[in-house]
């Protein structure tokens, strides 16, 4: 064999990796009967002691065996959120008492994901939409739970058309916007109220560490019951005051997309093409257009109605973006070097804290980006 044959040696990382495959393959099956188990205990998809304690292990374990830790923990997160998409076909129950649950807009996108869910996890489960008008009452006849999940610029109105509900039954939202949903379901129905916001969209693959946003209505131990399961599918509860909710999501989400919205234009009117940005693009541009596509592949319906549901809340932020811009360009035209740094400095301070952190977590995603490019 030739020093420089190279056909060897990649044999064998072929079967280094056919060896991987077949472990992978095992843990599958593994992770797939610890499924089973949590379904069968109540125990929530999620432990993150046990996770930290995994990947602590693993990591120095590759330390001793001289590779990169980076790497295996890399390794380690993609097969757990691997693992945690296979723990997805029986889920538990331990909220029983909120069945049977009525979904209205259970056709749409995210009424589906959340009808998917429950009947995972044993539920008795009711759509009511529009196909479903003429049947409201025989459908929310013993309901536990009602969950609308309907467009902002719906929510009062639908609420205001719900036959009276009993006290029992909890009425739950998940819209983007909490006060006023909140206020409209406590004014209609006398039982327990609660809002919630997924902060993420339809298209996830599991609920592990997915954030939703809890405010209370009108206190249950019903809403507790709710809470749990969620927390059960492995979500990441935050509760917050309806008002400070509606406060923070002007900056999350309204004028995030707001200014993607406008930047997406912006590039819609340029002399470049998609693919010619997209060629010479550094890994951090890549995926900052990754994030404006993301908005224009979804519904244009939801994302004018979420901008529109708090414009009136969002025209002092919005003047003070258009201040900023302004005094920015100001700089730039002036040549101000000094104001340029101290302005830079000044944002410097409110990332302080988490700044290093963000650096790292950015580094790791700015990897990946470049990991996925495919050249011809």
């Amino acid at each position: 064999m030739s020093s420089l044959d190279l056909t060897p040696l990649r044999e064998a990382i072929d079967a280094c990796d056919a060896e991987l495959v077949q472990l992978l393959s095992r843990r599958k099956a593994l992770t797939e009967q610890v499924g089973i188990v949590k379904q069968q205990t109540g125990a929530p998809l999620y432990a993150p002691d046990r996770e930290a304690l995994l990947i602590k292990a693993r990591r120095e374990q590759a330390r001793e065996a001289g590779v990169n830790p980076e790497l295996v923990e890399d390794i380690l997160r993609r097969m757990m959120r691997e693992a945690y998409e296979n723990q997805q076909g029986k889920l538990a129950c331990v909220a029983p008492e909120l069945s049977p649950v009525v979904v209205v807009g259970g056709d749409g996108a995210m009424g589906q994901l959340f009808v998917k869910q429950f009947l995972r996890s044993g539920f008795e489960v009711r759509v009511l939409d529009k196909k479903q008008q003429n049947e409201t009452n025989d459908i929310l006849a013993g309901t536990r739970m009602v969950l609308l999940s309907v467009p902002i610029n719906a929510v009062e109105q639908v609420v205001s058309s719900l036959p009276e509900l009993d006290e029992n039954c909890l009425l739950v939202d998940v819209t983007s916007v909490k006060q006023a949903p909140i206020q409209a379901m406590l004014k209609k129905h006398k039982g327990p109220v609660l809002g919630l916001h997924p902060m993420f969209g339809p298209d996830i693959s599991h609920w592990v560490k997915q954030t939703i946003v809890a405010c209370e209505g009108r206190a249950s131990p019903l809403c507790e019951s709710l809470l749990e399961q969620l927390a059960i599918w492995g979500s990441n509860l935050v509760r917050i005051d309806a008002k400070k909710h509606d406060q923070a999501m002007q900056i999350i989400q309204v004028m995030r997309h707001l200014t993607t919205f406008v930047y997406g234009q912006f590039l819609a009117k340029q002399c470049h093409t998609l693919e010619e940005l997209r060629s010479c693009s550094s890994p951090i541009y890549q995926l900052e257009l990754m994030m404006v596509g993301r908005l224009f592949a979804q519904s244009p319906e939801l994302y004018s109605d979420i901008m529109l549901a708090q414009f009136s809340d969002v025209e002092g932020l919005l003047a003070s973006y258009q201040d900023t811009f302004a005094l920015t360009l100001d700089k730039l035209q002036r040549g101000d070097k000094a104001g340029l740094i101290d302005a830079f400095s000044e944002a410097k301070q409110y990332f302080s804290d988490a700044a290093s952190q963000f650096l790292s977590q950015s580094r790791g995603l700015l990897n990946k980006a470049n990991d996925a490019k495919v050249l011809d």
